[in-house]
């Protein structure tokens, strides 16, 4: 019960999140960034924010560092959108699957080539 509760609270986190990231969030240093996850842990405590962000290296430690800044105001617009006893702690971090599955895709793409030669 406690894991379907989680994420349904995860579910609908991941859709308000990434409206107040698009829409309420001001700060330059936040870039194009998508809400690709939330794993919020059973006693709704904690939420784990899994962010892509399109550009570079520095691009993306910007971003991460604008969220942080921003996490109460995050947090607070969450706790007005979403009731739960408690608001869960936000905690902001790279979603690496792509740029994972981008290299498998590379890999296997030169293995190919070289059985094709």
């Amino acid at each position: 019960m406690s894991e379907l509760r989680s994420n349904r609270v995860a579910e609908q986190m991941k859709k308000e999140l990434g409206d107040i990231i698009s829409r309420r969030i001001k700060d330059p240093r936040v870039g194009f960034v998508t809400i690709t996850d939330v794993e919020v842990t059973g006693d709704l405590q904690q939420a784990k924010v899994f962010i892509s962000v399109l550009g570079d290296e520095n691009k993306k430690q910007d971003t991460l560092i604008g969220l942080a800044k921003a996490k109460g105001f995050i947090r607070s617009e969450i706790g007005k959108r979403i009731r739960l006893r408690k608001t869960p702690e936000l905690m902001f971090d790279f979603d690496d699957t792509i740029e994972r599955g981008n290299r498998i895709e590379h890999i296997l793409r030169e293995i190919n080539e070289s059985e094709d030669k």
